[in-house]
């Protein structure tokens, strides 16, 4: 007959040393940085450099992507409301009209989007 299992709670002591050394090895892998230079001039500089990229990238893809999402969740959902019309009689204008105004609103968006932003 085997010996059931038995589980054996950690001492106080062995917690204790446990703890000490995982203080001592996380301060052992803690290096502290210290930046050579002027940095908010690189990082400005960078920004300034890849702005017209970022804007150029959400326009064509990022907005177009979210324009397409949207338009076929559109019109999925004016189909699913026109076949709860069939059946129940009664058109909900809810859903379709908060995607529409999404739609509306995202296809706009390049127009104003980077006022707003400060590009």
């Amino acid at each position: 007959m085997k010996k059931p299992l038995t589980l054996r709670l950690p001492s106080k002591k062995q917690i204790a040393i446990f703890l000490a050394v995982l203080v001592v090895v996380s301060a052992f892998f803690t290096i502290t940085a210290f930046a050579a230079g002027d940095v908010s001039s690189a990082i400005t500089s960078t920004w300034n450099a890849a702005k017209a990229q970022i804007k150029t990238v959400v326009n064509n893809v990022v907005f177009p992507v979210i324009d397409v999402i949207l338009a076929v969740l559109f019109f999925v959902k004016i189909g699913t409301a026109y076949f709860d019309y069939r059946k129940h009689g009664q058109f909900e204008f809810a859903a379709p009209a908060i995607l529409f105004a999404c739609l509306i609103f995202t296809l706009t968006a390049p127009l104003y989007i980077w006022g707003i932003v400060g590009m």
